[in-house]
């Protein structure tokens, strides 16, 4: 037997639960196909990051249902600094502070552990109305055409629908199997994650403080706590990692400082390889991909996921307005338009943050020298911080209605 859905999403993850749910509220009938457990997805050894969710995509999640069942789990990121420094000598007298009280009320964004998105997503999953999601689960073969897509689970199930969203990482296989190519590069960095408990509190202000290996991010979590993100080229990485718990500390407190009193990491670590992937094409007949399926950006800015939430909103809306209208949801011309909606704010992003790597993951004495000077001109110039606030809270340019706080 085969069981008919509207749509199918391929990846149930902090993007393809989000797709699954826009959809269902926009009264698509909708299954998320998911690989791992959802016991093993939200338990607390599985994923050690965190996530800062832009204001935008803080109302969207709200309107999804999401937020709510994070009630303190969610810590507001109030202030940005930004400083440049070498490790020996500590941070340099030039500085760039994003203050949210520029720009309105709303905190900068969000920080909430990935392991609590889950289970809120989970949560809200459950009770939405015209959604299936079915996990675990393992795919055996998809066929994907103009005409629709067939599922066959290694359980036997068979599921078909009009449209396939593919949000299935970074490696996609649906990706992989339509031959869509991809513009790739590795930044030779990894990222070491790992949680900190400190004395004092952080007042909601999250540090970026860009050392010559990568940034080392400091990032506001609930209590006195935060999320590190430190970025170092890969064999340094894979050195600090394979180090013991005290030389750990002591390599993590030379770049943290002593601002917030005595810290020290709680819990494991974790070490992720940076990569830079922006796919050529982030559709085909009857198929879409969003989130990371369709780029991965460097974390510098912490900018990932509200990428790909965005991905959400956009092609949920353009999907749901179709319907409305009577038209074929499913058609390349409709895609086109999340396509096109989509492109230039992922390659505009995607060429940010690429370049802030590179600027600033170097020690040559004047390059150096011209990006301090750099932000201390920027810290100066009131216009030029609200903009930046502005565009990277996700509230510049043709919102969805998601992005807004509205219902799709």
């Amino acid at each position: 037997m085969t069981k008919r859905y509207d749509i199918i999403v391929v990846g149930g993850g902090l993007a393809g639960l989000p797709m699954g749910l826009a959809l269902a509220q926009g009264g698509f009938e909708v299954a998320v196909i998911d690989r791992l457990d959802p016991a093993a997805a939200t338990d607390a050894a599985f994923d050690g990051r965190a996530s800062a969710i832009a204001f935008a995509c803080s109302r969207m999640l709200d309107a999804l249902d999401v937020m709510p069942r994070l009630a303190g789990q969610t810590q507001p990121i109030n202030d940005i600094m930004v400083t440049d420094g070498r490790v020996s000598e500590g941070a340099s007298p030039f500085f760039l502070h994003f203050d949210h009280r520029e720009i309105g009320d709303e905190p900068l964004g969000e920080m909430v552990e990935n392991r609590h998105m889950r289970i809120a997503q989970l949560a809200a999953a459950e009770v939405a109305d015209g959604l299936d999601l079915i996990a675990p689960a393992e795919i055996v073969s998809t066929d994907i055409d103009d005409k629709g897509t067939t599922v066959t689970l290694a359980d036997g199930r068979v599921l078909s629908a009009r449209l396939c969203i593919a949000a299935d990482g970074r490696q996609s296989r649906l990706r992989q199997q339509l031959g869509i190519r991809t513009l790739a590069w590795d930044y030779n960095q990894a990222g070491i994650v790992c949680m900190v408990e400190h004395e004092a509190p952080h007042k909601g202000v999250a540090q970026e403080y860009f050392l010559s290996g990568g940034p080392f991010a400091i990032l506001p979590i609930t209590g006195n706590r935060s999320s590190l993100v430190w970025t170092e080229r890969t064999k340094t990485a894979k050195a600090i990692m394979a180090l013991n718990d005290a030389d750990f500390t002591d390599e993590l407190r030379a770049r943290f400082g002593d601002y917030l009193g005595v810290v020290a990491p709680v819990g494991p670590r974790w070490s992720y390889p940076l990569a830079f992937h922006i796919a050529y094409e982030f559709i085909r007949p009857g198929f879409a991909m969003v989130g990371d399926a369709a780029h991965g950006i460097h974390p510098i800015a912490g900018q990932g996921l509200n990428l790909g939430l965005r991905d959400v909103a956009a092609l949920a809306e353009v999907l749901t307005e179709t319907r409305r209208l009577g038209l074929d949801f499913g058609s390349l011309d409709t895609l086109e338009r999340y396509q096109r909606w989509r492109r230039f704010d992922t390659v505009a992003l995607a060429g940010v943050t690429d370049g802030l790597n590179r600027l600033f993951s170097n020690d040559l004495a004047p390059v150096r020298l011209a990006r301090d000077i750099g932000l201390g001109v920027v810290g100066k110039l009131g216009p030029a911080r609200r903009l930046f606030m502005r565009h990277a809270g996700g509230g510049v340019g043709d919102l969805p209605r998601l992005l807004r706080g509205e219902a799709v």
